[in-house]
């Protein structure tokens, strides 16, 4: 039955993450510590084992959804190598802060850092297609006969990076809730190229996030198996739907699923 669960929970957080770009550990880790509250079998979920097993599995979901899209030519990963000098150390940095958060306090953070990613979610709107480029990093991309272009300044990208990396690290988010919206909101990336590149960093993030908590010893590997080949089914199922459905009612379902996650955790960081 422990292995079920599992497996159902690796496809639906990855499923989620990778249609948005995500990653998922903002779905994987309130359900895991919601799980280790209530659900018998799950006692092993301490905030270091979750967030360990939240950054393995999204090496799977990411790797999984960005191969999907890149043969869909949807991955800047130009932009996503540079976003990457910064997001690496701070992944770093984060997954070595962690072993210093209790319970109740990761709770707490977590549910504030929640809200304030939804706050971005709701603030999130379509780039402009007039907005002004200042031929930095200057980006053009051609999607389903449509071109885009956007540009973005070096050294705000690689600081926004640093806060990014650092994050994913602690919270085992994988970044891409913070970073999507960034490159929608700040640098005008379109939606699409926008999810697909937060994908393939997250792919690299993780990986560099999960090997300092695996040398830290966080993770409880005879749990984290089990999550791996539901990441890899829901990596590729919401990769290829992200492609046939519009985002609106999607953005609208995450916006408020965000919104009520926070506050769960906010409640129960404050009354355990």
């Amino acid at each position: 039955m422990l292995f079920i669960f599992c497996i159902l929970i690796g496809i639906l957080t990855a499923f989620v993450g990778s249609l948005v770009g995500l990653g998922g550990g903002v779905i994987l880790i309130p359900i895991l510590i919601l799980f280790y509250q209530f659900v018998p079998g799950f006692e092993w979920a301490t905030p270091q084992a979750i967030v360990g097993i939240s950054l393995i599995t999204m090496i799977f979901t990411s790797l999984a959804s960005t191969l999907t899209y890149l043969k869909k030519g949807r991955v800047d990963y130009k932009t996503g190598l540079l976003f990457l000098i910064g997001s690496i150390p701070g992944s770093v940095f984060g997954s070595w802060l962690n072993q210093f958060m209790e319970t109740d306090a990761f709770l707490l953070y977590f549910g504030i850092l929640i809200i304030g990613i939804s706050i971005l979610f709701f603030l999130k709107q379509r780039p402009d297609n007039n907005r002004q480029l200042d031929g930095e990093n200057l980006r053009t991309f051609h999607i389903d006969g449509e071109i885009y272009q956007y540009s973005f300044s070096t050294w705000f990208a690689c600081s926004l990076s640093i806060i990014v990396g650092t994050l994913s690290g602690l919270f085992g988010i994988g970044g891409g809730s913070i970073m999507v919206p960034a490159m929608i909101l700040l640098f005008g990336f379109p939606v699409h190229i926008a999810t697909a590149t937060s994908m393939f960093m997250i792919f690299f993030v993780s990986i560099i996030g999960a090997s300092t908590h695996i040398a830290l010893g966080h993770i409880e590997w005879e749990y984290v198996l089990f999550f791996i080949p539901g990441a890899w089914i829901g990596g590729k199922l919401g990769a290829k739907t992200s492609q046939l459905l519009k985002s609106n009612t999607l953005e609208w379902i995450l916006r408020i699923t965000l919104v009520l996650i926070g506050l769960r955790m906010i409640i129960n960081g404050l009354t355990s």
